[in-house]
């Protein structure tokens, strides 16, 4: 950080936002107070690791926050107008995120050792209040966007296990609640190894992808699909009976067999087919006992043949 050698004018502290509706008075304090400065281009101006003194107000140039590393991308910019720092400088602990100059970026910084001089302002700390509320607001987001894509599988889109644990557990007691079945589907692309060896790993993602879309159209949105791990996905029917669940099954497995051929980003690709277990939830199974029982279906479906339904 380089100190700058111009006067704080009046003008750039009715431009921020944080400073907003502040009366001449109070400005006329602070603008002896803050502190003109400019940062470089990949300058870390906070950071988890060094404890923060300091309130900026950017007046030009732009700041990205980073919130467990510095690599991939910001979460949030901060542009003219607007402060960064704000959390640490209030309650005094080391800052929850790095924030760094994306580019040549002019600044103003007041130290933590004028605090008292803020205060004074009803209408600053008013400002300062809403401001934070947004920054927990943009945090209550963060959190929400990571858990749900915490549950989702980035290849094909599809669920993934953590969701399978949850939505077991909650779709297994109102079942037994409301004495209505359960069924589960334990499903396998049928020699998946031998088409990625012979079309390519890319080939064999796509072929995934494939089913993903190709089954979800046929399921209900009760229905959970959830990729397992590799090929292996569970198909997870609430209120089905073990008899429709065989019924549905097949009709899953007739789709894919019926595709000969698809259309890809890289080009057209033979299709695949499918293997399936199925299994009723009994009394007192758990997902891994449910599971385990339509998995030995499947093992089955494999030994007769592939590209069939056993129960």
């Amino acid at each position: 950080m380089n100190p700058a050698n111009w006067q704080v004018k009046m003008q750039h502290l009715k431009e921020a936002r944080l400073l907003d509706r502040v009366d001449e008075p109070c400005l006329r304090l602070l603008q002896e107070v803050f502190e003109p400065c400019t940062a470089a281009p990949g300058e870390v101006l906070l950071s988890p690791h060094e404890h923060n003194h300091y309130l900026y107000l950017v007046l030009g140039g732009e700041l990205a926050v980073h919130l467990d590393s510095l690599e991939g991308s910001p979460v949030r910019l901060i542009g003219p107008g607007e402060c960064a720092g704000e959390i640490s400088f209030m309650d005094d602990l080391p800052p929850s995120a790095y924030v760094l100059a994306l580019e040549d970026t002019v600044l103003l910084r007041v130290h933590r050792r004028s605090m008292q001089l803020l205060t004074r302002s009803p209408q600053l700390m008013q400002n300062l209040a809403e401001l934070l509320c947004q920054r927990v607001r943009l945090s209550d987001r963060l959190i929400i966007n990571s858990e749900q894509n915490a549950k989702i599988d980035k290849l094909t889109g599809s669920f993934n296990r953590r969701w399978l644990e949850h939505i077991y557990g909650r779709e297994s007691a109102r079942c037994a609640l409301g004495g209505q079945p359960l069924s589960l589907l334990m499903l396998d692309v049928d020699r998946f190894k031998e088409y990625n060896d012979r079309h390519g790993h890319l080939a064999g993602d796509h072929a995934l992808c494939l089913v993903v879309n190709t089954l979800g159209k046929l399921l209900r949105p009760a229905d959970s699909l959830v990729r397992y791990g590799g090929e292996e996905f569970v198909v997870l029917l609430p209120e089905m009976t073990f008899g429709d669940a065989q019924n549905a099954a097949e009709r899953l497995r007739r789709s894919l067999a019926e595709i000969n051929s698809f259309h890809s980003p890289i080009g057209l690709l033979p299709g695949v087919t499918i293997s399936i277990g199925v299994a009723p939830m009994r009394l007192n199974d758990d997902l891994d006992s449910l599971i385990n029982v339509a998995d030995r279906a499947l093992y089955r479906a494999k030994e007769q043949g592939r590209n069939r339904v056993c129960a």
